[in-house]
C-alpha cells in the first residue's frame, strides 16, 4: 500500500488556499473524507487522521481554510483568523462549500459518496457544513463549537451528524449541547451526541496540555471516538 499526499491549490476570491489530498494510488476513486482543522489551521494532526482513513481506504482531504501563505503560523496569529471567519458565517459557509467542491473534483474521490470531519473550530465548520443543507452523506464533529451561525434557521439538514464531546469542555457546557440537540432534531436530522466524563476540550490531540484551559488530550476518549467515527463513516459512505 502506498498512501500518496498531493497539495493541491485553489482559489477562494482573493485567498489561495492549499489542501491536502491523502490516498492510495493502488485503488481507484473512493469514498472521501473532507477534514476541517482546528484553531491553528492545517497541520501535522489532521494529516495523521488523513493518513489514517487513507489506510482504511478513503480518500482524505486536508483543508486550508486560512490560505496558504499563512499556514505554519502561531497559534495567536491563527486564533486571529478564525475568530475573523467567525465574525461572518455566512461568508465561512461559502468557503466550506468551496473547500467542498475543490475535493469532490479530485479524481481519487467518488463524488457521490462523501463526509466531513473537524476538530474544534473545525467541528464548527464541519456542522455548518451540515447546516447549510448541502448534500454530504455525513459529518463528525470532534470537541467542536457548537454555536449556531443564525442566518440557517430553517434549513433542513441532509447529512447525518455525530458530535463527540469532552463532557469537561469550558467552551462548550451542556446546556450547549442540549441546544445543539433540539437545532439537529428542528432541523430534520439524523443525529447522535457521544458525551464523554471526565474528558476536556481537545481530547484528541497528544499535545493537548493546558489544564488551566480545560485542553487536555484523553487517549480513552480519543481512542472511543475514532472507533465510533469509522463504524459512522463505514455506515454512510457504504
Amino acid at each position: 500500500m502506498t498512501i500518496e499526499v498531493t497539495p493541491v491549490s485553489s482559489q477562494f476570491e482573493d485567498t489561495e488556499l492549499e489542501g491536502l489530498l491523502v490516498y492510495n494510488t493502488a485503488r481507484g476513486p473512493s469514498p472521501a473524507v473532507l477534514i476541517f482543522p482546528t484553531v491553528v489551521g492545517r497541520s501535522d494532526l489532521e494529516l495523521g487522521f488523513a493518513r489514517q482513513l487513507a489506510e482504511r481506504g478513503y480518500t482524505a482531504f486536508v483543508a486550508d481554510l486560512y490560505g496558504k501563505a499563512n499556514i505554519g503560523l502561531p497559534r495567536e496569529e491563527c486564533r486571529e483568523m478564525m475568530l475573523a471567519l467567525l465574525a461572518d458565517r455566512a461568508k465561512l459557509q461559502d468557503r466550506l462549500l468551496h473547500v467542498l467542491a475543490t475535493m469532490r473534483a479530485q479524481e481519487a474521490v467518488d463524488a457521490d459518496r462523501v463526509a466531513a470531519i473537524g476538530y474544534c473550530f473545525g467541528g464548527l465548520c464541519a456542522l455548518d457544513l451540515a447546516r447549510t443543507g448541502t448534500d454530504v452523506r455525513g459529518v463528525a464533529s470532534f470537541h467542536g463549537l457548537f454555536d449556531p451561525p443564525g442566518n440557517l434557521d430553517g434549513v433542513p439538514i441532509a447529512a447525518r451528524v455525530v458530535a463527540f464531546h469532552g463532557w469537561g469542555d469550558p467552551m462548550v457546557p451542556p446546556e450547549k449541547v442540549v441546544a445543539l440537540a433540539a437545532e439537529l432534531t428542528a432541523a430534520g436530522a439524523d443525529w447522535q451526541i457521544h458525551g464523554y466524563g471526565h474528558t476536556a476540550h481537545g481530547f484528541t490531540n497528544p499535545e493537548a496540555n493546558l489544564p488551566e484551559r480545560g485542553v487536555v488530550y484523553n487517549e480513552t476518549a480519543a481512542r472511543r471516538s475514532w472507533a465510533s467515527l469509522e463504524a459512522f463513516l463505514a455506515e454512510v459512505l457504504a
